[in-house]
Order: C-alpha cells, then structure tokens, then sequence
C-alpha cells in the first residue's frame, strides 16, 4: 500500500468525522481545540483532493480510482458505527498522521 493510498483514507475519514459531529456533544469542550479540529479537517479535505487529483494526474487511474473508492467505504464504514465519543481525538489524530504522509507522498513519490 502506498503513502498516498493510506493518506487518502486517513484523511478522508478525518474530514468526514469532523462533518458527522455536529452535536455540541461530540465537539471537545475546549473552543481552541474545537478551532484545531475545524482546521485539521479542512486541511485534510484539500489535501485529500490534491492526493486524488495528482493520483489521477500523475499516476495509473487505478490508483486515484482505489483511493476514492476506499474513501468512500471507510466513510461509510464510519458512518454506519454512528458517533462515538472518541471521534473528536481519532479524527485528529487520523488528520495528523495522514498529512504527515501526504506530505511524504509529495516529497518523494
């Protein structure tokens, strides 16, 4: 599995958990991690688009192709479990670790 393949599902997910947790209740209680959080899945949404993008760009259609669909999976996968309260620190942490790679991926592949 590549760099860019595990990025985009990490991010993916990191975004779409933020998205799901709109309840005030499934937002962390401090408003300066909430504005990291907001931020984090931002970032992870643009930079899952850019993955997806040059995968389609530079790589074989394959690629991008497996990246979108398992993204979508995942996402529903996540979906389908329903919100947990552990969803704000998980989305972070995918977040954190999936632009860790992304940016790996762009560096070097």
């Amino acid at each position: 599995m590549s760099a860019a393949l595990l990025a985009a599902l990490l991010l993916s997910v990191a975004a779409y958990i933020h998205t799901r947790s709109a309840d005030p209740r499934m937002r962390p209680e401090n408003p300066v991690a909430d504005l990291i959080w907001r931020g984090l899945a931002f970032v992870s949404l643009i930079g899952w688009g850019a993955l997806i993008a040059r995968g389609f760009y530079q790589a074989h259609w394959a690629d991008a192709t497996a990246a979108l669909l398992g993204s979508f999976a995942l996402n529903w996968y996540f979906g389908y479990r329903g919100p947990r309260p552990t969803w704000p620190g998980l989305s972070m942490l995918f977040a954190v670790v999936g632009l860790g790679l992304a940016a790996w991926s762009f560096a070097n592949e």
